[in-house]
């Protein structure tokens, strides 16, 4: 049974940094294309970043690029997301999630890509 389990978040202040972890066990994980989604209060949740299962193609939220990089760890089973000059707009909770259908190159996008889910961990940026 495949299973993630986030960490990293906190209380921070605007234009702090955060890392979030993600650590997966059970499943291959280097078979895994692997993202960060994200879900404020009363807000849909959307895909922040995520990379195919070698870690060199990526995608970017357009309002992160720049302040967010996603990487992952083959060897550590994990991913990170670094978060650079955070903003208030960024609060929310952040989940990893594993897409293992998808092939080598390709960058899982869409959240039917996604299989298996994290609990997720708070980041909350204050002003």
């Amino acid at each position: 049974q495949v299973q993630l389990v986030e960490s990293g978040g906190g209380l921070v202040q605007a234009g702090d940094s955060l890392k979030l972890s993600c650590a997966v066990s059970g499943g291959t994980f280097s078979r895994f294309g692997m993202g960060w989604f994200r879900q404020a209060p009363g807000k849909e949740r959307e895909l922040v970043a995520a990379l195919n299962r070698n870690g060199r193609n990526t995608y970017y939220l357009d309002s992160v690029k720049g302040r967010f990089t996603i990487s992952r760890d083959n060897d550590k089973k994990t991913v990170y997301l670094t978060m650079n000059s955070l903003k208030p707009e960024d609060t929310a909770a952040y989940y990893c999630a594993a897409a293992p259908r998808v092939i080598l190159l390709v960058v899982p996008t869409n959240p039917s890509d996604f299989d298996y889910w994290g609990q997720g961990t708070q980041v909350t940026v204050s002003s």
